[in-house]
């Protein structure tokens, strides 16, 4: 299969593009290399799939007209590329450009494709709002322009295969962790403070908040599934996450433990928008698509501080 990924050089992204690689599929990778955060790190990413074979092109999906030059023979496409997370550094417009206007341009190229089997569009839990502990039926009541914004590129996707224009679905994802995980997330950032000896900034209260915090590995496992599968998932959202809940203060004790190491905490104030709990609900992703993360969170902040040990010291 030929298949392209958007937002190829980002954190997920850049794992499920090298996944479809390993299984033999011709991938090609889309990525702006937005400024969001250090850019040598998605370069980083980048001279990985490079490696293996995997051609990243330079494209910022805001622009129409810069998808024209792309071949229109995919048989999938895997759309990863966002404005992420709930930062002061992002404006609105910045949400709404890259997450609405850049999914719409990326679907008007969709429809180019005649042989496209499924659109995969990548969703976040932060589209239920406060708490993400529910099925897919439950009316999404998000409280940040990303949970806004996504819920809106989400339904931009869906209201295509509604319209029978192509066949799509979307996975909502659940507290994603592991190698590669961007600077600015609770875990790199904490392993990197711990190694630097520079306190981590705890926002006031999250130590309580409980994440469904799922291992990367474990959800390119579900995001890759849908492959051979668009009869099912064809017009449906579909959680893909961890049903372990932990809290914030367990994942600090956990890479702690670990490193054999006590992290000093500075505590700030808290971020408006920030989520309460998540738990997933993933007997749809089960029944659909035999989907069962197995990964433990110790398990997984393992493999996040030897990549960082690898990588950066």
């Amino acid at each position: 299969m030929k298949i392209l990924v958007t937002g190829a050089a980002g954190y997920i992204g850049s794992h499920t593009a090298e996944r479809l690689q390993s299984l033999g599929h011709e991938v090609v990778g889309l990525d702006n290399f937005s400024d969001y955060y250090d850019v040598s790190l998605k370069q980083l990413n980048a001279n990985v799939l490079h490696a293996k074979g995997i051609v990243i092109e330079k494209i910022d999906l805001r622009f129409a007209e810069q998808l024209q030059a792309l071949p229109t023979d995919f048989d999938y496409i895997f759309h990863f590329a966002a404005q992420p997370g709930i930062s002061a550094t992002s404006s609105f417009e910045d949400y709404l450009s890259n997450n609405v206007i850049g999914t719409k341009n990326l679907l008007d190229f969709a429809l180019r494709n005649q042989n496209l089997a499924l659109f995969v569009n990548i969703a976040t839990s932060s589209i239920y709002g406060m708490n993400a502990t529910f099925d897919e039926s439950v009316p999404p009541t998000p409280v940040s322009h990303y949970g806004v914004t996504k819920l809106a590129a989400e339904q931009l996707v869906l209201e295509s295969s509604r319209l029978g224009e192509l066949k799509a679905c979307s996975l909502r994802l659940y507290s994603v962790y592991g190698p590669r995980e961007r600077p600015e997330k609770l875990y790199t950032k904490l392993i990197a403070n711990a190694f630097n000896n520079v306190p981590f900034p705890l926002y006031k209260g999250s130590e309580h908040h409980l994440r469904s915090f799922t291992y990367v590995q474990d959800i390119v496992d579900g995001v890759v599934s849908v492959i051979g599968a668009e009869h099912l998932v064809n017009n449906e959202i579909i959680n893909l996450g961890t049903e372990e809940e932990n809290t914030t203060q367990q994942g600090i004790e956990i890479v702690e433990q670990i490193l054999n190491k006590k992290i000093d905490l500075e505590i700030v104030e808290a971020r408006t928008g920030d989520q309460l709990r998540t738990k997933a609900v993933i007997d749809k992703a089960r029944r659909l698509l035999g989907y069962n993360p197995k990964t433990t969170l110790n398990q997984g902040l393992e493999a996040q501080v030897q990549w960082y040990q690898d990588n950066f010291l």
